[in-house]
C-alpha cells in the first residue's frame, strides 16, 4: 500500500537522478530566456512548481531562489512550518523562514547572489505587489510559467509511479463513497467517508467534489466544490469528482451513482452519451495525434442535444495542464495543435448535462498515454453505478 512506501518518520522523495534531470530542464529553460536566476513561487493549492523543484508541497506560501550550480534557497511561510519543510526537502535544499514578507526575503537573496543587474525568471502565481518589489530590485523580471508548464506535460517514470499510487488512493476514496451511499446519509457524512478511506494510508486531499440531487426535481448538474447538509433519498443521483494524492501526485476518478432505485430513462440517456464521448476520446488518444483530433468526442455530446458544463479532457499531474478541451472547444489554438506524447497524463471526464444545466451526470478518470495508446491507472469499475 502507498503508506508502506513512506520512509519511517519522514516523507517521500524522488531519486537524485530525477532531481538532477529536473534541474537540467530548468537550466535549459533559463538559458533559452537568458535569465540569470529563477524564482519559483507557490501557495497552498497552487504550489506544484515549488514541489517539483524542491520537494516541498507548500503548506501555506513558499518561494525558492535557484540558478544552475547554486543551492536551492527555499523561503517558507509560516515560521512554524519551517522545521517540517527541512525534513521534507532534499539535503541540497536550504530552508529558511520567509520573514514578515516573503517577497522581501526573496529580493534580498537575489541581491546577495547576483546583484541588481541580473535578469530573473519567475514561475508560479506571484502576486502583483511581490512582482513589483522584485522588479524594483533587479534589472528585469520575466514570467517563465508557460515554459515550466511545457516541462510538466510528459512525466518521468518516477512521476508515473507516484501518480499510480495516487490513483490507488483515489480508488479507495470512491469505494469509501460507494460503501456509505444509502438513504438518509448527508453530503457532509459522505465527504467524511471519502477522506477516511485514504487518509490512514498516507493519502493527501487534492479535491473531493460531490453533489446529490433528484431526477424528478433536479437542481445540480455537476459535482459541487463544497458539500451541503442535503441528505440522500431513494432515487437520488450522486455525482463525484475525487482526487487523493500520494505526496502531491493525485489520481482522479469521476462517477455517477443512483441510490436505491432503477435509473429513469433520462439518467440512462445522459450517461449513455457520456460513455460514448469517453470512449471516443480514448479511441483517439494516440501518440503523435494533434490534440484537435479529440474534437470528435466533443461532437458526440453536441449532436446528442445535451451540453457540457465541465471540461471533456485536460492534462493532469503537476497542475491543470494542456490540452484543455471544454464545451466551446480548445482553450487556445496552441492547445489544439499540441502533439500528444507517451508519458502524458490526461483526465477524460465527460460531464453531460441538460441544456438548462439543471441536471447532469459525469464519468471518466485519469489515464496515462503509452506508446500503444491510453493506459488505465485506476482499478475501480467504470459505468453507471447502482447502489442500495
Amino acid at each position: 500500500m502507498p503508506w508502506e512506501l513512506w520512509p519511517e518518520g519522514g516523507f517521500p522523495r524522488f531519486s537524485d537522478a530525477e532531481r538532477e534531470a529536473r534541474w537540467g530542464k530548468l537550466a535549459e529553460l533559463m538559458a533559452e530566456n537568458r535569465v540569470d536566476r529563477l524564482v519559483v513561487y507557490g501557495t497552498w493549492g497552487s504550489g506544484d512548481a515549488v514541489h517539483w523543484l524542491s520537494g516541498w508541497p507548500v503548506s501555506r506560501e513558499a518561494a525558492a531562489v535557484w540558478a544552475p550550480g547554486e543551492a536551492v534557497k527555499l523561503f517558507v511561510q509560516y515560521r512554524n512550518h519551517v522545521p517540517t519543510a527541512r525534513r521534507a526537502v532534499a539535503p541540497e535544499v536550504e530552508v529558511a523562514w520567509g520573514g514578515p514578507w516573503t517577497a522581501e526575503a526573496v529580493g534580498g537573496e537575489l541581491l546577495r547572489r547576483g546583484g541588481s543587474g541580473q535578469r530573473v525568471g519567475v514561475v508560479g502565481p506571484l502576486p502583483a505587489p511581490a512582482w513589483n518589489h522584485l522588479a524594483g530590485q533587479v534589472r528585469e523580471v520575466l514570467d517563465l510559467t508557460a515554459g515550466y508548464t511545457r516541462l510538466r506535460l510528459v512525466k518521468s517514470h518516477e512521476e508515473l509511479a507516484w501518480l499510480r499510487r495516487g490513483a490507488a488512493l483515489t480508488d479507495r476514496a470512491v469505494r469509501g463513497l460507494e460503501a456509505n451511499l444509502r438513504p438518509g446519509v448527508s453530503e457532509f457524512e459522505l465527504v467524511d467517508a471519502v477522506q477516511r478511506a485514504y487518509v490512514p494510508f498516507g493519502g493527501m486531499t487534492h479535491i473531493h467534489y460531490l453533489s446529490v440531487t433528484s431526477p424528478s426535481g433536479p437542481d445540480r448538474c455537476v459535482p459541487s466544490q463544497f458539500p451541503s447538509p442535503r441528505r440522500v433519498r431513494p432515487g437520488d443521483v450522486v455525482t463525484c469528482e475525487l482526487s487523493a494524492a500520494y505526496w502531491g501526485y493525485p489520481g482522479q476518478i469521476l462517477r455517477t451513482f443512483v441510490v436505491a432505485a432503477e435509473p429513469p430513462p433520462e439518467v440512462r440517456e445522459l450517461h449513455r452519451v457520456a460513455e460514448e464521448a469517453f470512449h471516443a476520446a480514448l479511441h483517439a488518444l494516440q501518440p503523435g495525434l494533434r490534440a484537435e483530433g479529440l474534437g470528435q468526442a466533443l461532437e458526440v455530446v453536441r449532436s446528442s442535444g445535451f451540453a457540457l458544463c465541465d471540461d471533456l479532457v485536460h492534462g493532469f499531474g503537476g497542475g491543470y495542464l494542456p490540452p484543455i478541451l471544454g464545451a466551446e472547444g480548445f482553450w487556445t489554438a496552441a492547445h489544439a495543435a499540441l502533439e500528444l506524447q507517451p508519458g502524458m497524463a490526461l483526465v477524460v471526464q465527460p460531464n453531460v448535462v441538460t441544456p438548462d444545466e439543471r441536471f447532469g451526470v459525469q464519468t471518466g478518470e485519469l489515464v496515462v498515454l503509452g506508446h500503444g495508446g491510453p493506459e488505465f491507472v485506476h482499478q475501480y469499475p467504470r459505468g453507471l453505478r447502482l447502489v442500495g
